[in-house]
């Protein structure tokens, strides 16, 4: 049975609810692992979950960013092991070079949250296998870390290339350049979104007027991991 590690920082505080998305809605071996405690080579596929860790000090995601199992985290991604940062994993990230750009602090200068309405581009690797290009996801934010950072001349670069999530129109919560949620490398395995889709996988978690499919992302990496991607 293909395994799925959950790193947990100090911090961390959305661990267990993807833990039980995962459980939920596949038949993956998902488990919560201590980053002192992580050893890469064990699992197939790695999720570095929300939360503040290490109180976001200096920068969100910086020290984190720096851990010997972040370490770890880049050796496996570089040799094409699926990873998935969601909220501060995403930040952890772009802090570890994974993904390019950077995240800011939101255009209001204050904490958001609230539920936002994506549509992915370049759908392509194992944590998108099943999306379709333009398929809207809805899925809650909650962070105050969340303006997307990039380059213009590196954006043109990857723009064609990489996956990209993009808040749809009038829905960009915190001012993120070119509208951007989320984003992949080249290869489409390791990626990064501020959306919570652990909190949006089922219609019983949404409001009125939104869709619990952010499950997407977990089904597509239990499809690719059985199948290939």
């Amino acid at each position: 049975m293909n395994k799925v590690a959950v790193i947990s920082f100090p911090g961390t505080n959305c661990d267990l609810d993807t833990v039980s998305a995962i459980k939920e809605l596949t038949s993956l071996d998902v488990e919560i692992v201590w980053h002192k405690d992580f050893k890469g080579k064990k699992y197939d596929a790695i999720i570095i979950p929300g939360g503040f860790s290490y109180g976001d000090w200096l920068r969100a995601g910086a020290i984190a960013a720096r851990s010997k199992a972040m370490e770890e985290v880049v050796e496996e991604a570089i040799n094409g092991k699926p990873v998935l940062g969601i909220c501060n994993g995403f930040q952890i990230l772009v802090e570890s070079s994974l993904l390019p750009g950077v995240l800011l602090p939101n255009e209001l200068g204050r904490f958001i949250c609230r539920w936002t309405r994506v549509s992915i581009e370049n759908p392509k690797g194992p944590w998108l296998k099943l999306a379709n290009k333009g398929e809207k996801i809805d899925m809650p934010i909650a962070h105050a870390e969340g303006r997307f950072y990039i380059d213009s001349e590196k954006f043109k670069a990857i723009s064609n290339s990489s996956p990209i999530i993009y808040y749809e129109n009038g829905w960009n919560p915190n001012g993120s350049f070119y509208d951007i949620a989320g984003i992949g490398n080249e290869e489409g395995n390791v990626l990064g979104l501020m959306p919570h889709p652990e909190r949006a996988y089922t219609e019983i978690l949404s409001p009125r007027g939104f869709h619990g499919n952010g499950g997407l992302f977990f089904k597509s990496l239990e499809d690719s991991l059985k199948r290939g991607w």
